[in-house]
């Protein structure tokens, strides 16, 4: 049990999540003014949560085992794969829900019919993709160091 709670390549990574979503809440409590506690468990957003977690495990493996290691490309592969759906299938799958929601409104307006709304936050601009990667392998870096 004491492996689990000391393993850097589980906590480091969980807590670079954890404060990338903090830094969403309080970007989103300075741009709005008004709490919303649901921007720590929200997808998409400034910065990507995402990429700042597997960010900071790739580096967090690297420094661990070299960057010419299998485990580190394996590592490093699968990181790609979860910033390219941030930013692509997971961002366009929002901007449908949008369209839907869109339709959805014209169609129902004056209407009693009652709708649920698609999410359209789902994804992240390739922005906010690079700037979670960024922080992610810094603080990947901060904690290997630590």
């Amino acid at each position: 049990m004491k492996e689990i709670l000391t393993n850097k390549f589980l906590w480091g990574p969980l807590f670079v999540s954890f404060t990338a979503q903090l830094l969403k809440f309080l970007i989103n409590l300075v741009r709005k003014g008004k709490v919303d506690i649901r921007k720590f468990v929200e997808m998409g957003g400034l910065p990507s949560a995402h990429s700042a977690s597997v960010s900071a495990l790739t580096v967090l493996v690297g420094l661990s085992e070299g960057f010419s290691s299998p485990l580190f490309g394996i590592t490093a592969f699968f990181s790609l794969i979860v910033m390219y759906d941030a930013a692509g299938i997971r961002r366009a799958a929002g901007e449908q829900a949008k369209v839907i929601n869109a339709i959805l409104e014209e169609l129902l307006s004056g209407h009693p019919i009652s709708q649920n709304k698609l999410r359209e936050l789902l994804g992240h601009t390739p922005f906010e993709v690079l700037t979670g990667a960024i922080m992610g392998g810094f603080m990947g870096w901060l904690i290997w160091k630590l």
